[in-house]
């Protein structure tokens, strides 16, 4: 199998973590590993966009939250 080499940057606390975590593996199959485990997950945001139904318990939770926001003032930031 043919591959090029490719340089990334990342920070220095970045690269540590992902020594730690990559333990015997290559960075190549850390970075396999740690993306098809989150695709399958189903981790992404645009893997769970649309899957909640807009039927009446939703209807309740959106009509809370925009109570909630309408009293939010400063004084709580």
């Amino acid at each position: 199998m043919y591959s090029m080499a490719k340089t990334i940057m990342i920070s220095n606390e970045m690269y540590d973590e992902l020594k730690l975590l990559k333990r015997d593996m290559s960075f190549t199959e850390l970075f396999k590993n740690l993306l098809n485990d989150d695709l399958k997950k189903g981790s992404g945001l645009r893997e769970c966009l649309g899957i909640l139904k807009k039927d009446e318990e939703w209807k309740k939770i959106e009509k809370d939250l925009k109570r909630g926001w309408k009293s939010w003032t400063k004084k709580y930031a």
